[in-house]
C-alpha cells in the first residue's frame, strides 16, 4: 500500500514543534514498520528553498517550499494547487491529510482520509483582539466547509466527534493520536514535588493558572513547576515571566523553553505530576505521553481532556479558571505517595490501550483500506448509484455508531 501523509513534519524529528508534528513523526515511523507499506510524507517547508527528498526510518520525506504570508491564503490557493499536482504525480493508493493540509486536499480525486487535530478558529479567537476575531471567522468558514466535504475523518477524541455533529457528511472514525513507543519504556525516578507541563506558551494553554496555583500552595509546599515549550504569543510570555518574577516565584517556577524528545523523557521520568490547564484543547500529546510514562495527570475538565483522563482514577480534572480548585487537587496529589503511584499505574494501562502506536496504526490501516475500496473501479458504480441516500445513512452512522 502506497500511503501519502500530507502534514507538517519537522526538519529535526527529535524536536517536533507542537502536537501535529509529533503525531506525524510517530505515525510515519509506525506505518513504515508495517510490511507491505510504502510511506511518503509530503510537507511544505516554511523556510522556502528548493524541493527536497530524503529518507527517514524507511519513509520518504518530500519537502516543498512555500513563501511566507497568510497560511489560510496559501492553503486555499497556491498550496492547494501545488500539493494536488504533486500527489497526482506521486500516485499514492491513499492520501492522509492532517491539520491545514485538509484544506489543500479538498476535492482531491484520490482515496483520502483527514485527521482533525484541533479547531484553528477557536485557537485564533482565544488569542484576543478584534483582528483575531476577524481571522477566526474566516478560519471557521473554511474549517466547516472541509469538515462537510471530507469522505473519511479521523476524530482523535469524542470531543472532536461532537463538534462535527450535523456538519460532517462523511464517515467518522474514532482513533486516538499515536505516541512514541519509547514513552512506555521510561524508567521512573520521581523527584518529589516536581510538576511538569509541556505546551506552547500562549493564552489558550493557560500557564498563568498553574503559576497562580503554585503561589497559593506557598513556599513550604515543596512544589516546583517546570514548564516546557516555546513562546507562541510574545506578550503573553512576557506577562508570564513578569508574574513569576514579581511574586518571587523564580525558585519554584521555571520556563524550560522548547525541549528535545530525550529531554522531555527525562522530565517525565522525574515528574510527580503532569499538569496542563488549557482553556481549549483536543487531545494533548503531552498528556498521552505522561500517561504512558506512568505519571498522574492534573488537567482541565473541558473539551477533549475529560476523554483522556478519568477523574479520581488516572488523575484529576479541574476547572482551568478556578485557581483554588487547581491548587487543591495539586496539593492532594503531591501529599499522597500511594495515590500518585496508583494513578500512575492506571494511567499507563489506559495509554497502552489507547495511544500505543501499534494499536493506532492497526486501526488507521483499516480506514485506509476502506477509503481505497470505495474508489476501486468496481466500487465507483455502486457508490454513484447509492449517492441519493448516502446523506441520511451517513448522518445516522455519525450519531449512532463508532466505526473504528
Amino acid at each position: 500500500m502506497k500511503i501519502a501523509l500530507a502534514t507538517w513534519f519537522p526538519r529535526d524529528p527529535t524536536a517536533p514543534r507542537g502536537g501535529v508534528e509529533a503525531v506525524s513523526v510517530n505515525l510515519t515511523r509506525a506505518l513504515a514498520r508495517i510490511a507491505g507499506t510504502e510511506i511518503h510524507v509530503v510537507t511544505f517547508d516554511e523556510n522556502g528553498g528548493a524541493p527536497e527528498q530524503l529518507g527517514w526510518e524507511g519513509a520518504t520525506i518530500h519537502r516543498l517550499p512555500r513563501a511566507s504570508g497568510s497560511l489560510l491564503g496559501f492553503a486555499r490557493g497556491e498550496g492547494r494547487r501545488r500539493l494536488r499536482e504533486f500527489l497526482h504525480e506521486l500516485g499514492p493508493d491513499v492520501v492522509h491529510a492532517h491539520d491545514t493540509y485538509g484544506i489543500m486536499t479538498r476535492g482531491l480525486d484520490l482515496p483520502r482520509v483527514f485527521t482533525i487535530h484541533g479547531f484553528i478558529h477557536e485557537d485564533t479567537r482565544l488569542k484576543g483582539g478584534w483582528k483575531n476575531r476577524m481571522r477566526a471567522a474566516f478560519w471557521k468558514r473554511e474549517e466547516l466547509a472541509i469538515w462537510a466535504e471530507q469522505p473519511h475523518i479521523i476524530a482523535i477524541t469524542p470531543y472532536v466527534r461532537e463538534r462535527l455533529r450535523g456538519i460532517a457528511r462523511g464517515v467518522i472514525h474514532d482513533i486516538e493520536n499515536p505516541i512514541d513507543a519509547t514513552c512506555f519504556e521510561i524508567q521512573r525516578c520521581e523527584d518529589p514535588g516536581r510538576v511538569f507541563s509541556a505546551a506552547v506558551i500562549c493564552r489558550r494553554k493557560n500557564h498563568q493558572a498553574l503559576v497562580d496555583a503554585v503561589a497559593l500552595l506557598g513556599p513550604d509546599s515543596g512544589v516546583r513547576l517546570r514548564m516546557a515549550g516555546p513562546v507562541g504569543e510574545a506578550d503573553y510570555g512576557e506577562s508570564l515571566i513578569a508574574s513569576i518574577r514579581d511574586r518571587d516565584l523564580t525558585t519554584r517556577v521555571e520556563l524550560l523553553g522548547n525541549l528535545s524528545v530525550p529531554e522531555v523523557r527525562e522530565e517525565l521520568a522525574k515528574a510527580s505530576v503532569f499538569a496542563l490547564t488549557s482553556i481549549e484543547e483536543g487531545a494533548p500529546m503531552g498528556i498521552a505521553e505522561a500517561m504512558a510514562a506512568g505519571v498522574p495527570i492534573l488537567t482541565s475538565n473541558r473539551c477533549g481532556m475529560p476523554y483522556m483522563v478519568r477523574h479520581g482514577e488516572t488523575g484529576f480534572l479541574v476547572d482551568p479558571e478556578d485557581t483554588q480548585d487547581i491548587s487543591k487537587h495539586l496539593r492532594e496529589l503531591l501529599n499522597d505517595d500511594a495515590l500518585r503511584l496508583w494513578m500512575g499505574q492506571a494511567a499507563r494501562a489506559f495509554a497502552e490501550n489507547h495511544f500505543h502506536p501499534n494499536r493506532v496504526v492497526e486501526r488507521t490501516l483499516r480506514v485506509y483500506r476502506r477509503a481505497i475500496g470505495e474508489l476501486l473501479p468496481e466500487a465507483r458504480g455502486q457508490r454513484s448509484e447509492s449517492a441519493g441516500v448516502s446523506g441520511c445513512s451517513t448522518q445516522h452512522s455519525i450519531q449512532n455508531r463508532r466505526r473504528s
